[in-house]
């Protein structure tokens, strides 16, 4: 079997930026579905007047939020430093 371009890429360095791009993919996919469950479940919470479960999911909203925003500006820095 014959690869044309065996000799022309870098397979190795394309792995690690598909694992690369995995892996934060799922990150973030998981993150933002927490912001969601937390905003979402915090509301419901609060009309029920039950503060300290409300405060829990607003706690884990803000993180999943904090961790999407950390990787926007993350993904920021390292397309402009390339």
């Amino acid at each position: 079997m014959i690869v044309f371009a065996d000799p022309i890429v870098d397979w190795a360095t394309i792995g690690k930026v598909i694992a690369a791009a995995l892996v934060s993919s799922i990150g973030v996919s998981l993150a933002y579905s927490l912001a969601v469950l937390g905003a979402t479940r915090w509301a419901e919470m609060r009309n029920a007047r039950r503060g300290p479960e409300a405060t829990g999911f607003a706690l884990l909203g803000l993180f999943g939020v904090a961790v999407c925003a950390a990787a926007i500006v993350g993904g920021i820095i390292v397309m402009s430093s390339k």
